[in-house]
């Protein structure tokens, strides 16, 4: 099974050297390179081509939030992982509208950020569930220009519980008996008439209109 490729960007050398020696000793993730602040990770991700970018927020020269979207443009197919102090609903809700999908806090037990690590490497939505409901609930006031779930098919609002549930678009096809491509047009069909950014956008929205349960 090839390794979870990591870049790890931090400011704190003391704390990104703890991070890379934990992730360091797991048998499926492989550091490929540490960065002390956006303008270094930018630079690094373009050479390295990570799997998962771990980024802090702030940060000196270039802080989380301007980061994000270099590091989308620069390399797209890269999932970003937040990790920081800062538990506030706009910091988040502005991470994720920008491209992270995933947001953990530095206090996270070891087991959990690795988790977390290893759902935004298969393209899942993680974030700590501490501050998950202060950033729906910010979701909801800023989405008011979503459509009406109504207007989804059912195939998509089956895609859109599944997600809601965690499941990676792998999973979903296999739940749904389709193609996984198949999967991929109908999370694309689902953002443009949710009119939302990506699939933590997703997610949160999923989970807000309660669709995270089973249907029935």
């Amino acid at each position: 099974m090839n390794k979870i490729r990591v870049l790890v960007v931090e400011d704190q050398s003391i704390v990104r050297e703890g991070m890379v020696a934990i992730l360091s000793l797991q048998s499926d993730i492989e550091v490929v390179g540490e960065a002390a602040d956006g303008i270094e990770a930018v630079q690094l991700a373009r050479k390295t081509r990570p799997d998962v970018i771990l980024l802090d927020m702030v940060m000196p020269r270039q802080d989380g939030l301007e980061t994000i979207p270099k590091l989308r443009d620069t390399t797209p197919n890269a999932k970003i992982l937040v990790l920081s102090s800062f538990a506030e609903s706009n910091r988040v809700y502005q991470a994720v509208k920008t491209g992270a999908l995933g947001y953990m806090l530095k206090d996270t037990p070891r087991a959990q950020l690795l988790q977390a690590i290893r759902d935004v490497a298969r393209g899942q939505a993680s974030i700590h569930p501490s501050i998950a409901m202060k950033v729906i609930h910010d979701f909801d006031d800023a989405s008011g220009s979503c459509d009406s779930i109504e207007h989804l098919t059912q195939r998509e609002m089956e895609t859109l519980r599944l997600i809601a549930r965690g499941l990676s678009n792998q999973e979903i096809a296999s739940t749904l008996v389709v193609h996984e491509r198949t999967i991929a047009k109908y999370v694309s069909s689902i953002l443009n008439k949710l009119h939302l950014a990506n699939r933590t956008q997703v997610a949160l929205y999923a989970i807000r209109e309660g669709l995270a349960t089973p249907a029935g």
